[in-house]
């Protein structure tokens, strides 16, 4: 079975490059007997994965069993797993199979490995090595004959540096790791999968469809997404039964997305998959660059035409007056200085000086502050749009709440 046969097979939709990717690296594990860990946020569909696996497994008649681990109290965890003896402990009243005794023979997946206690990571650990294990309780060595199949989202690296992890056990259940993308990394999925879910739900709930407007669609791309393809479903669901009026606009979607802390959420992904704390979001990596971009060019337009304007065919500089020689060196300064030490991005550029009713032209270095000019943006686009935070928002290309959060954040007056 081909990879587009498996995506259509278990529900998983989008084009992704990454997620197409872990699907074919699924499809190839498959047959063999290889532990395998998938790595991805709270609510990118790691569950479907183990799935996959084992049935397109030599074990796919066998039991497959799903066991949250985050869910089992501490206390609980190594009867859930091992099972216990009669008597093992205060209310075992009679003798308890473990999951791993009953999936015996099938695969097991161990949904938020990384939640496991220290003691019962070593149990795990000999299940993998040896396939030995002992009920709680008793001296008996069992054996079983199990696939294990385990997801996360903690950042192994970090849990193995706080020694919240067993290093032995996280280098024998990585043995081929999936990594599942968040859903703001594939901005090209997200209008297909919030349109299948609301089309689902308008059937479910005899409803007409949801239709979304090209400006509610932008708002859709860009929020974060921090609870993934889960929230995204909840929301669709919502709008779905709520809405009466079946064509949503941005300010109407915008009611639906709650504000989050971008500080708490890590936006920057290493090459391994892991990810690195920020302090920024992807919607303000995006305005800064667009910020600088827009900046640059329009410098180096300007540079070109205050040359035009000031320089005979010689090349020698005309005389200027002393006010346009303000003007235009208060045009290239537009953004305010900056402090050099925190700039993240300098070069120079050339400015007009007096002398005496002329004008010549001197080398000053200017700094170019990321929030200095992103303030400055926002301003402008205030100011064309008379006010209008909308269109200011659309003008840079951000959402609404974005644009009133950075409003509060910098105390900019309107």
């Amino acid at each position: 079975m081909n990879t587009q046969d498996l995506k259509q097979k278990f529900g998983i939709i989008g084009n992704n490059p990454l997620l197409e990717r872990a699907v074919d690296i699924a499809r190839q594990v498959a047959p063999t007997d290889l532990n395998v860990v998938i790595n991805g946020e709270s609510g990118t569909g790691k569950e479907v994965f183990p799935q996959i696996i084992h049935q397109n497994s030599a074990r796919k008649h066998g039991p497959y069993i799903a066991v949250n681990c985050g869910a089992i109290p501490e206390g609980t965890i190594d009867s859930e797993l091992f099972g216990h003896e009669k008597g093992a402990f205060t209310g075992a009243t009679e003798a308890r199979k473990g999951y791993f005794e009953v999936a015996n023979g099938g695969t097991i997946f161990l949904d938020e490995v990384g939640e496991l206690p220290l003691s019962t990571q070593a149990r795990l650990l000999r299940v993998l090595e040896s396939g030995e294990y002992i009920k709680v309780g008793s001296s008996k060595v069992l054996k079983t004959d199990v696939r294990v199949v385990a997801a996360t989202n903690i950042n192994f690296y970090q849990a193995l540096e706080k020694e919240k992890f067993r290093p032995d056990l996280y280098y024998r259940l990585n043995t081929v790791p999936i990594y599942l993308p968040p859903l703001r990394e594939r901005k090209e999925d997200i209008h297909l999968l919030f349109r299948k879910f609301t089309n689902d739900f308008a059937a479910k709930y005899r409803m007409p469809g949801i239709k979304l407007t090209a400006d509610a669609e932008q708002v859709l791309v860009n929020y974060f997404w921090p609870g993934n393809i889960r929230q995204l479903k909840n929301i669709a669901e919502q709008i779905s039964i709520i809405e009466k009026n079946r064509e949503i606009n941005a300010d109407l979607l915008l009611k639906y997305l709650p504000q989050y802390n971008s500080s708490n959420v890590p936006t920057v992904l290493r090459t391994d998959g892991f990810s690195a704390g920020s302090s920024f979001d992807t919607t303000d990596k995006e305005i800064i660059f667009k910020v600088l971009r827009d900046t640059r060019a329009e410098l180096n337009d300007l540079k070109k035409v205050v040359y035009d304007l000031v320089s005979n065919a010689t090349g020698k500089i005309n005389a200027v007056n002393s006010d346009d020689v303000q003007i235009i060196n208060r045009i290239y300064n537009a953004g305010g200085e900056s402090n050099k030490e925190t700039s993240a991005l300098s070069f120079h550029t050339p400015a007009l000086q007096a002398n005496n009713g002329n004008a010549q032209v001197i080398e000053v270095e200017e700094t170019l502050s990321l929030q200095d000019k992103e303030i400055d943006m926002i301003k402008k686009a205030l100011r064309k749009h008379k006010g209008k935070r909308k269109y200011a928002a659309k003008e840079l290309g951000i959402s609404e709440r974005t644009l009133y959060r950075k409003i509060n954040e910098y105390k900019i007056e309107e």
